[in-house]
């Protein structure tokens, strides 16, 4: 068979890049250490850059920079950021380049003050925008497609920073978990579509606000609830909280791919437990698909460990640790440099060779994207001595690309978009292969609607400028060379 298309032979994962995380809290005397802490809980969803905008009722300041939240988000670095209001923000690069000019948040001056913005998610229509606002005379700093937001913010003439917000929202298209902050309340938004999780919590008399339930634990924060698609909610500096929704109610598409891989098992998101939905996509899985004669389960660390312990529990297979994971790596594929993706998968996994040798295999994963890294590990995995290796997908065959803040591939890259099972089994020299249905995938979160699976179907919910990406590139390009 043609194999195909390998840019980055050892990009980990052969799946799709990660987003960003967000986080905020208002009415607290502490809010940027918690601020800092609460990013530490999300950093899973970004590790290219980090940075925090925190607010006294006066002033407005920030700090940000390339690299992790332990190393950016020191107590040295953030000791200028006093205050009881703070927004933070942990990013991969989606549109824009890598570097700190794009890091978040963007903080900037205009008519009524200093705003600053934390966003999740993609903006489809920001080219056209930002070619507008150019054609009138609009200066843009960075390449990323929030500053379009604060554009639009900066152009309104609705009287209260909160209004002007909404103005700007009614505008904009796409994925938006967004984080907005001036002098003294922030303004917490979720697109009408509700493509990105957000929710809301407790902690005392201050309110937080986060991309995962886990980051409100860390703080000790109560979960409250979702923000709805569609809605702002207000979290003034004495306590206070408002919301109202932008637009009218629409028919929401949440990103079935949190579910998948992204968010954390100990997370609640979509007012559904990660945990609980990662393991009926692994029993049902195993129901669709067991592997008679096979001797033991392994999970790849750490997102499919949950989804393998399902698959095990179905099958009546024991479970066994197979890899080991080295976690002082990181996510290698949401490292920018090409330098760190070289590295590979003997540098991030490890086979427990005494669990393997002579044994019949099933390994359970979440995805395949390109498969180039997967045809390692089974490579790994048989130099382990496996008589056998089986390999199960908790989720169906992705065959096109997300335009709605995950940077994935093109479509060609998609190994299943143009490969058949049995040919992709054949390159990652596998014994057998077998997926998750679509249908199994839809069950596992106990509805048969309101999700996101266009990775999987090519049916999007929201159309998108074929030319985003291609503009946000070449932009991109000019400021590298700054």
């Amino acid at each position: 068979m043609q194999q195909p298309t390998d840019p980055h032979p050892d990009m980990r994962d052969d799946r799709f890049h990660d987003e960003c995380g967000i986080f905020a809290i208002a009415n607290h005397p502490d809010a940027t250490s918690l601020c800092a802490i609460g990013l530490a809980a999300l950093q899973h969803r970004g590790q290219e850059s980090a940075g925090i905008a925190c607010a006294d009722g006066h002033t407005l300041k920030s700090f940000k920079d390339m690299g992790l939240v332990s190393e950016v988000l020191t107590e040295e670095n953030t000791a200028h950021l006093k205050g009881h209001l703070a927004i933070g923000h942990v990013r991969y690069s989606t549109t824009g380049s890598s570097n700190r000019l794009n890091a978040q948040p963007i903080q900037v001056n205009y008519k009524a003050g200093s705003v600053a913005v934390a966003h999740n998610g993609n903006l489809v229509n920001a080219a056209s925008l930002r070619r507008n606002m150019e054609t009138e005379g609009s200066i843009f700093n960075t390449t990323n497609d929030s500053e379009v937001i604060l554009h639009l913010i900066a152009k309104s003439r609705r009287e209260t920073f909160d209004r002007a917000c909404e103005e700007a929202l009614k505008q904009i298209e796409g994925a938006f978990s967004l984080l907005l902050i001036d002098k003294d309340r922030i303004v917490v938004a979720r697109d009408r579509k509700g493509f990105r999780p957000l929710c809301v919590g407790k902690l005392g008399d201050a309110w937080v606000a986060a991309s995962e339930t886990c980051a409100l634990d860390i703080v000790g924060a109560q979960y409250e609830r979702d923000v709805d698609p569609g809605e702002i909610v207000v979290l003034h500096a004495d306590g206070r909280i408002d919301s109202y929704r932008f637009c009218d109610e629409e028919e929401p598409a949440m990103c079935m791919f949190e579910y998948v891989y992204f968010s954390r098992p100990d997370s609640y998101i979509y007012n559904r437990s990660v945990d609980e939905v990662r393991r009926r996509q692994g029993e049902i899985l195993g129901r669709e698909a067991p592997c008679p004669g096979a001797d033991i389960v392994i999970g790849v660390p750490d997102s499919s460990n949950t989804a393998s312990l399902g698959y095990a529990a179905t099958t009546g297979l024991p479970w066994e640790l197979g890899l080991i994971r080295n976690h002082y790596v990181g996510r290698t594929f949401i490292r920018p440099s090409q330098e760190i993706r070289d590295l590979g998968v003997r540098k991030k996994y490890n086979p427990v060779r005494h669990v393997l040798a002579g044994k019949s295999v099933v390994m359970v994963d979440d995805s395949i994207v390109r498969g180039t890294t997967m045809r390692k590990l089974v490579k790994m995995l048989r130099l382990a001595g496996a008589r056998e290796v089986h390999l199960r997908i908790s989720s169906p065959p992705i065959t096109h690309p997300c335009h709605y803040g995950i940077d994935t591939p093109i479509r060609q890259e998609l190994i299943a978009s143009s490969h058949s099972v049995a040919q992709i089994a054949e390159y990652l020299r596998v014994d057998s292969l077998a997926y998750l249905s679509e249908e199994g995938l839809m069950q596992s979160v106990q509805t048969k609607k309101g999700f996101c699976s266009a990775c999987f179907n090519g049916r999007y919910p929201v159309k998108f400028e074929a030319v985003d990406k291609e503009v946000f590139e070449k932009s991109s390009t000019t400021h590298s060379r700054s």
